[in-house]
């Protein structure tokens, strides 16, 4: 399985000391994946409603909530603005993009969220997206 890093770079760890990447995953197919990606996060970009981003802030904020509380209502708003969009794409596609793109805006509102709110949005996509993500990488280098 491929680790989708955020930054374009291959997935690695240290083993002795050593960076060990993980395996070689076609670079090429990654950065088309990601330029189709964030062209539908742009048109999904101006769908999403202040409301939603100030509510998700607000979540953020509340350092009384779990983790696993915070993840379920990123979960919540992805569901509820893939279910509002006209979509003519894969549910799981739009849900990843929607994600990403929820990310950014509230990054962009609370600057000093950017920790929790990368963490929660690696978590979703993980937990309710990882078959998603491996097959569309697996579809695009065949």
């Amino acid at each position: 399985e491929v680790e989708l890093q955020t930054d374009g770079n291959r997935s690695g760890h240290l083993q002795n000391g050593d960076l060990v990447f993980d395996p070689e995953v076609n670079e090429e197919v990654v950065r088309i994946i990601a330029a189709q990606l964030a062209q539908i996060g742009d048109q999904f970009d101006k769908e999403i409603k202040a409301r939603v981003v100030n509510d998700l802030v607000q979540h953020f904020l509340n350092e009384n909530l779990s983790g696993e509380e915070i993840t379920r209502r990123m979960s919540e708003a992805v569901e509820g603005l893939a279910r509002a969009m006209p979509l003519d794409m894969e549910q799981e596609k739009a849900m990843l993009v929607l994600a990403m793109v929820l990310t950014k805006k509230v990054v962009n509102t609370m600057p000093s969220l950017l920790r929790r709110v990368f963490s929660t949005t690696v978590n979703y996509i993980s937990q309710q997206l990882h078959d998603y993500v491996v097959r569309m990488v697996s579809a695009a280098t065949q």
